[in-house]
């Protein structure tokens, strides 16, 4: 059973993204994009639940992408499935009304949401990093269809931002693989921290893992690869921008993680290394966001300094080695926890610029003055954000 729910969790979206070259009801495909996202929280949360039962099994179709690809229920990737799914159930119900009076495009939007959906998807329950990569680069190129949807100049620009670093990012992540496979002879996760203990030290290994790591890198937003991010983010639409702050940029902190806890965890230099950057984003990120008036922006830098404080523990999940379980924890506590709050900042930030027209927080000052539910999710996400006690943030970010 399992070996064809996995698979069928990964290409249904996938297969569902052609709905809109057949169906031109922009409703009924808003409909089947919702229908879909729940189908799919279902199943992985279904498969969450069953994990322990299936620990080792690996689903596989040997004949697509030349080498196969390969799937299993690694507990971070389950984990992260289960936030994407939360992430498109929320976003999907929120483009009804979004979309509602501006419909150009839209059919070819909600076609790459849903590839994009089944491509994070198949990086999470991907067994091996070949798996991973093909995912990474359908993920890559389905969701610059949503960076620049609006086809304006900045969603062009944005667009072409974004897509020169996926671009430059897979070839890198790429050239890592080929080493990666040549030196130690296999690129199944599970199997990649014994397989490089024996090189540690190895130029060649550093190597394989610095242009993974670079590629991961710049995906997840970090200094100094986040160029893209303050473009993107406030060109696209609300509901893609949540999914690109809420989920797409963990998928590159899924092979940051990868690269410091597997492939180079040996080796503590590398993890000072990866804390000094995480630091560092950290700082950028808030210190761009404070001077931002552009409330999409604010959110798109507050995205990368939390991608700092997810980076930091995963850095010190290494450094404390043995003792570093409670860094873990709370490093893939903030994942779910950013994951969440951004679905409701980006879903009012959108509410916000439907009824303004504008993103300037100059422009937009006292619009929630006679809206107490939107300050509300507003205030309550922001209080997580900052890490105020009695918030799920402040839990983590602690």
């Amino acid at each position: 059973m399992i070996n064809l729910l996995l698979p069928t969790a990964v290409f249904f979206p996938i297969v569902m993204g052609f709905v809109p070259v057949f169906v031109k009801d922009t409703k009924k495909v808003n409909l089947a994009m919702v229908i879909m996202s729940v189908a799919e929280l279902v199943l992985c949360g279904a498969l969450a639940l069953t994990a322990n039962s299936y620990s080792g099994v690996v689903a596989g179709i040997e004949w697509f992408a030349g080498l196969g690809v390969h799937f299993d229920l690694n507990g971070l990737g389950i984990l992260q499935a289960v936030a994407t799914s939360i992430i498109w159930v929320g976003s999907s119900v929120f483009s009804d009304e979004y979309f509602d009076h501006d419909k150009t495009n839209l059919l070819r939007y909600y076609g790459f949401y849903a590839v994009t959906f089944g491509a994070t998807l198949g990086i999470f329950l991907g067994h091996d990093l070949f798996t991973v990569f093909i995912f990474f680069e359908v993920m890559s190129f389905a969701s610059y269809a949503l960076v620049a949807h609006n086809q304006d100049d900045d969603s062009i620009r944005a667009g072409n931002s974004y897509l020169t670093i996926a671009v430059l990012g897979g070839l890198v992540v790429l050239m890592g693989i080929f080493i990666l496979n040549s030196l130690t002879g296999t690129l199944v996760i599970s199997e990649l921290k014994d397989a490089c203990a024996p090189y540690a030290g190895n130029p060649l290994l550093y190597a394989a893992g610095f242009m993974i790591f670079f590629g991961f890198a710049a995906k997840a937003g970090m200094f100094p690869l986040h160029g893209w991010l303050p473009k993107a983010h406030p060109a696209a639409p609300a509901p893609a921008s949540t999914a690109l702050s809420g989920i797409l940029i963990k998928a590159g902190v899924y092979g940051v993680i990868v690269v410091t806890l597997k492939i180079l965890s040996e080796s503590f230099t590398w993890a000072i290394i990866v804390l000094v950057l995480g630091v560092l984003t950290m700082f950028v990120g808030a210190l761009f966001a404070l001077l931002s008036i552009n409330l999409k922006e604010t959110l798109a830098y507050s995205s990368m300094s939390q991608i700092g404080f997810i980076i930091i523990g995963v850095a010190m999940t290494s450094v404390l080695g043995e003792e570093g379980a409670i860094a873990s924890y709370g490093a893939v506590l903030h994942m779910i926890n950013h994951t969440l709050i951004k679905l409701v900042l980006f879903t009012s930030a959108g509410i916000v610029y439907r009824n303004a027209h504008s993103l300037n927080l100059n422009d937009v000052q006292g619009f929630g003055k006679d809206k107490p539910f939107l300050k509300v999710c507003f205030g309550i996400a922001a209080c997580g954000i900052m890490g105020i006690p009695g918030f799920n943030g402040y839990v983590s970010k602690t």
